[in-house]
């Protein structure tokens, strides 16, 4: 869970470090390159999410089965 909310707060930060560059700058030309990057930043920031998710819920699910399965006798 903290690794999923880490992930998520360091693409969002990366994203707006990208979409900063055209104020700073001050040229809307800058835009034609952060744009496109901060989009597929936002992409790949998806992607990640949905995989953790999987995974945290796969390694849940396991976990709890492992702890509620009855002794072998």
């Amino acid at each position: 869970m903290i690794r999923l909310f880490a992930n998520m707060t360091a693409g969002h930060i990366i994203i707006l470090a990208l979409i900063s560059i055209i104020f700073i700058n001050k040229n809307a030309a800058w835009g034609a390159l952060s744009v496109p990057m901060a989009l597929f930043i936002s992409c790949l920031e998806m992607l990640v999410a949905v995989l953790q998710a999987y995974l945290f819920a796969l390694l849940s699910a396991l976990f709890i089965g492992a702890a509620v399965e009855e002794a072998h006798h």
